[in-house]
């Protein structure tokens, strides 16, 4: 008997392109408010940046590796995906978007639209402004092709005739300064009554010529190149994680050359010399037909005025009946649980939380997890002021969180200047878990509070992303928080949590574990076995096996994959009883989630387990990070996240894809269907 062929899971760079493909469906939705439209282009635009710079390079070493399963073939395969959804980004942004911008007067001026009283404005902004910032380099012997950086924007030129010196040196290089706007808003004195823009890029292609006297442009190109930027350091041969992360930083903006953008209209020959210069093949060349970095498109969305254009806005509640305003915390959680579920309820009381600390004379500990806070935070100037006061401080600042390294070892460095106590987690492991606790002495003895989060410490994104956090006093969690605590600072052997789970010890194989309990009880005959797990991404392919011999026994599960999902659903008889979902929305979806059902309930047994998490399903998540999973215990609360953050989702109608067996998503129901996010979002106005 042969053995079965073992199942082919999908590609995970094509799974995040696929993901890439359902936020840009945003901006073709008419439902969806026009400048929103356009920032869900320049939301793709920077996801694919990132995707360059990490995966994509990744993918790019790995088939270099002669021992590895990456092939060239494979990363053809996903070149082409990449160049086949950037074109459609761009016909989106000039076949659908532009024109409807224009029906609103809002209009992006080419030097060819601008009539002469705009020509001349621009002209004295370029003299004024850009001009004296600009640095043109002819190459030659002495001037070699400049150092590019990482996703700066350029120049090349080919100019007519000789240099000053009667040389034949044809090839000019622009570098466009970061420190000024990508979109010039012009005066309405001169717009007609409508919003009109120049681009920075147009207002140096009007004025090229003048940057080189006496010769003439034929030619010229924008240009941009990604390269690779996970920055890299070999943790055991260095002393002082924080100084080498340091002086990586003025590294990572050079590393090896992944993709080269150029416009549509650029000359073959000046392409082809780009990509000698940065030793790249003709597959990584990116012709795009607009502006070079669509990011840069949020300065006009976020110039324009027109409110009618953008959602309106949202108010987070703040859970009133729960935590009423201006009472203390501390009193009110000795009394039960607090669940918080942003961003349709304020993070402001975790702030809050916080600053009672701060301020209670008998508050002795604090202790925080650092992973993105952003480069200003009230909470990490609420840790400062703690150990002004002469508290004890305890920051476990994640200096590796990727793009945010720069911020996170300043307020290391802020945090040590006061007399906090910073650790950096562990070697080889970044810390992912979101924990705040805090120390208080009451009545002669000390009681712990905490919040645990499935996102960031950082007000802002709470206000963007959808995550769930627990404000708690139970002894069992608070004991737990503060042993991670411990052991990220101690490096002593791991001793299992009493509620918690903790990555890389024990939650990848308790939730093995828990898919088992729910496999079994499925072979056993009970109908009502089900998983519903809500991650950002699913690519642990043990996981991915687990949940695939769960539904074979016959439970149902249901699967809320934002992002990369690798398992193939809808296979028959593999994965029929699987179903793969991801919402797509105006808020990120974020929150982790994993539910467990394996019995009726009865006495001792609630015959169902749901965690929330800091990870995702992820090979690196379990292995490789520092992370936390919560038990939620109080049925009243394991009721509420169910009925909010699983069930809607479920339901969607108007937000949701349902991914197939080849990896491509299907929209559920249309504009006119019900969606999850819009539906929490009335429930806490109300």
């Amino acid at each position: 008997m042969t053995a079965p062929t073992p199942l082919k899971l999908l590609n995970r760079e094509q799974a995040i392109l696929e993901f890439n493909r359902r936020v840009l469906a945003q901006a073709q939705r008419e439902d969806v408010p026009l400048l929103e439209r356009l920032r869900y282009i320049c939301i793709v635009s920077s996801n694919l940046d990132e995707f360059f710079e990490v995966r994509f390079a990744d993918m790019l070493e790995a088939a270099r590796d002669p021992l590895s399963t990456v092939t060239s073939q494979d990363v053809d395969r996903v070149g082409r995906a990449a160049h086949t959804l950037i074109d459609e980004q761009y016909r989106i942004f000039n076949e659908q978007l532009t024109p409807l911008l224009l029906k609103q007067r809002i209009v992006v001026l080419n030097h060819a639209d601008r009539d002469e009283a705009q020509r001349r404005w621009v002209q004295k902004y370029f003299e004024r402004e850009v001009r004296p910032l600009l640095v043109p380099v002819g190459l030659d012997p002495a001037h070699p092709f400049p150092q590019v950086a990482n996703k700066s924007l350029h120049f090349i030129a080919r100019l007519s005739g000789k240099d000053a010196f009667g040389r034949d040196n044809r090839i000019a290089i622009v570098k466009v300064p970061r420190v000024l706007p990508r979109v010039i808003k012009l005066p309405a004195s001169l717009s007609d009554g409508r919003q009109a823009y120049a681009l920075l890029t147009s207002v140096i292609r009007a004025h090229l010529e003048d940057l080189f006297p006496g010769r003439k442009v034929e030619s010229f190109s924008q240009f941009r190149v990604t390269r690779d930027s996970d920055l890299e350091v070999d943790e055991e041969e260095i002393a002082n994680l924080r100084h080498a992360l340091r002086s990586g930083l003025t590294t990572r903006h050079f590393g090896r050359a992944v993709r080269l953008e150029v416009v549509n209209s650029c000359p073959t020959d000046l392409s082809e010399f780009l990509l000698e210069q940065f030793g790249l093949p003709p597959a990584a060349l990116y012709r795009v037909n607009g502006p070079v970095n669509l990011v840069r498109l949020n300065e006009l969305i976020d110039q324009t005025d027109a409110a009618h254009l953008r959602f309106r806005p949202f108010e987070p509640a703040w859970p009133t009946r729960r935590l009423p305003r201006h009472k203390s915390i501390f009193e009110k959680l000795k009394k039960g649980d607090v669940l918080l579920h942003h961003p349709f309820e304020s993070f402001e009381p975790v702030v809050q939380l916080l600053r009672e600390a701060v301020e209670d004379p008998d508050v002795l500990v604090i202790k925080q997890t650092i992973y993105r806070t952003g480069a200003k935070s009230e909470l990490m100037d609420l840790l400062i002021e703690a150990a002004r006061r002469g508290k004890e401080v305890m920051a476990v600042v994640e200096l590796k969180a990727r793009f945010d390294e720069e911020a996170n070892i300043n307020w290391a460095e802020r945090l040590e200047a006061v007399g906090a106590q910073v650790v950096y987690g562990i070697v080889g492991y970044k810390t992912h878990a979101k924990l705040l606790m805090v120390t208080r002495r009451e009545g002669g003895k000390l009681r712990r509070y905490a919040h645990i989060s499935t996102g960031n410490y950082n007000p802002k994104t709470a206000r963007l992303y959808t995550d769930l956090g627990m404000l708690t006093a139970d002894a069992d969690l608070t004991s737990d928080a503060d042993s991670v605590f411990r052991q990220l600072a101690s490096l002593g052997k791991f001793k299992a949590p009493r509620r918690m789970l903790l990555a890389p010890f024990n939650m990848h194989s308790r939730m093995i574990e828990l898919l088992g309990q729910v496999e079994a009880a499925a072979l056993g005959g009970y109908k009502a076995a089900r998983v519903v797990v809500k991650i950002n991404a699913l690519t642990d392919a043990e996981l991915i096996h687990a949940l695939l011999r769960t539904a074979q026994a016959g439970a149902k599960i249901d699967l809320i994959v934002r992002g990369a999902c690798m398992l193939p659903p809808g296979l028959p008889g593999v994965s029929d009883n699987i179903v793969v979902r991801s919402v797509v929305g105006r808020f990120l979806e974020h929150s982790r989630i994993c539910y467990f059902r394996w019995a009726a309930p009865r006495e001792g047994d609630d015959g169902e387990a749901l965690f929330l998490s800091s990870a995702d399903w992820m090979s690196r998540n379990m292995f490789r990070r520092i992370e936390v999973a919560w038990p939620v215990l109080e049925a009243r609360l394991r009721q509420r996240v169910i009925d909010e953050a699983l069930q809607p989702y479920l339901h969607d109608t108007k937000d949701a894809w349902q991914l197939g067996p080849d990896g491509r998503s299907l929209r559920i129901g249309g504009n006119d269907g019900i969606s999850a996010q819009q539906a929490l979002m009335r429930r806490y106005s109300e």
